[in-house]
């Protein structure tokens, strides 16, 4: 029949184990922390590209604006040869 071991070497074997899990979990929090970290980073830069963005969005010319003034100009110029 198989003895049970002795109580000492589980003691010693549940301290290896615990070792080893707090090893995994001080890798985890690490990893986890990198990812918050760069999550951060990856708000503020979104929220400086967006603000950006808008900042052209605000100096456009306004092209179709422009564009329908000179088609507008065009059409009396020409009406005013015609009368000519």
């Amino acid at each position: 029949m198989n003895q049970p071991p002795p109580p000492e070497s589980v003691a010693v074997e549940l301290e290896k184990l615990r070792g080893t899990m707090a090893e995994g979990f001080a890798r985890v929090d690490g990893a986890l922390a990198l990812l918050v970290q760069r999550g951060d980073q990856t708000d503020g830069r979104l929220d400086e590209l967006e603000s950006r963005v808008d900042e052209l969005d605000n100096r456009r010319w306004p092209l179709p604006s422009i564009g329908a003034m000179v088609g507008l100009t065009g059409l009396v110029l020409a009406a005013l040869a015609q009368l000519r």
